[in-house]
């Protein structure tokens, strides 16, 4: 895609979450971030059973580089994205 095209989209996704956001109330908000929370728990949970059933050296290998593999492709910002994303809501 056209970098201005990227550009626009990221910009307005930013901005229509941001008052998307600012008009949820706070009474909603705890609630809404608690079942964001969950299901990133459930999601790590789910992988690390994964991990467990299926052991060998290549499944501890995938969980261990999946992802740092968009940082060898020059790709830091999502990688550090993802990561934060994920870390967050433990």
């Amino acid at each position: 895609m056209e970098l201005r095209l990227l550009l626009f989209i990221s910009v307005l996704a930013a901005f229509l979450g941001f008052e998307f956001i600012g008009k949820v109330p706070s009474r909603l908000h705890t609630p809404l971030m608690s079942g964001s929370n969950a299901i990133s728990g459930i999601t790590v949970v789910g992988a690390i059973l994964a991990v467990h059933t299926s052991y060998n050296g290549f499944s501890v290998w995938l969980g261990f580089a999946a992802p740092y593999t968009p940082m060898l492709y020059g790709d830091t910002k999502a990688t550090v994205t993802g990561l934060v994303t994920h870390f967050k809501g433990l």
